[in-house]
């Protein structure tokens, strides 16, 4: 087991740390409009559009979850109505953690400076932080950066904020395509991969796997 020394650990946080629950939202609020026989491959394109929507220059995350609700809508020929969107933009200071986050982040945190980079909004951020019940160094959002991930630019404004190099930053995150992937492009040589079977393991971005936050005290020595 390797023992990684970072000057920071920098969090994904919504699916990393905290519970996404889009899912969940959607077919709780949209089970009248959306077949059930539709629910599943609806939520699934909902995710893709919520991706493509940040690839672009920055919006207000309300502005993603509208666009790409209502693009999802247009594909399955579902009813839009204009806002649906902000039933999942309200509901995400809402969410709690992994039951597995609370106490092995509050154990690294007595060791490293904690930070979170994170595609939320500023006034989303702050309650699902305060949920996470362990001390941060520094929260960083899309908003203050003006760019969502994948985009470089956010990885590279909290780099600049934090005054530190890549190869300093142990980052981690349960998803190759917003994290792990731009890490490994920016030179972010300590990655670990939560699996929380978001995704694929996928060995070319070079991380170290564990299976939930429980794990993460393990690579650095404690």
């Amino acid at each position: 087991m390797p023992r990684l020394q970072p000057k920071f650990i920098t969090f994904d946080c919504y699916g990393t740390l905290t519970k996404f629950r889009m899912d969940e939202v959607t077919r709780k609020h949209f089970a009248d409009r959306i077949p059930a026989a539709q629910m599943d491959s609806f939520i699934k394109d909902f995710s893709a559009y919520r991706l493509d929507e940040v690839l672009g220059a920055w919006k207000p995350y309300s502005e993603v979850l509208d666009n790409a609700f209502g693009r999802t809508c247009k594909r399955h020929g579902v009813r839009y109505q204009e806002g649906d969107g902000l039933v999942f933009y309200y509901a995400v200071p809402t969410w709690g953690p992994h039951p597995d986050v609370i106490e092995p982040l509050k154990r690294v945190a007595k060791e490293f400076p904690l930070v979170i980079l994170s595609n939320a909004s500023d006034e989303q951020i702050q309650q699902n932080v305060a949920l996470l019940e362990a001390p941060f160094h520094a929260v960083f959002t899309a908003e203050q950066a003006q760019s969502y991930k994948p985009r470089m630019q956010g990885f590279e404004y909290m780099l600049d904020q934090l005054g530190a190099k890549p190869e300093e930053l142990l980052h981690v995150s349960s998803s190759f395509r917003y994290d792990l992937m731009t890490a490994y492009d920016l030179g972010i040589t300590m990655k670990a991969w939560v699996n929380r079977g978001h995704e694929p393991p996928n060995p070319y971005y070079q991380y170290n796997e564990i299976p939930d936050i429980g794990g993460l005290p393990g690579l650095l020595g404690l």
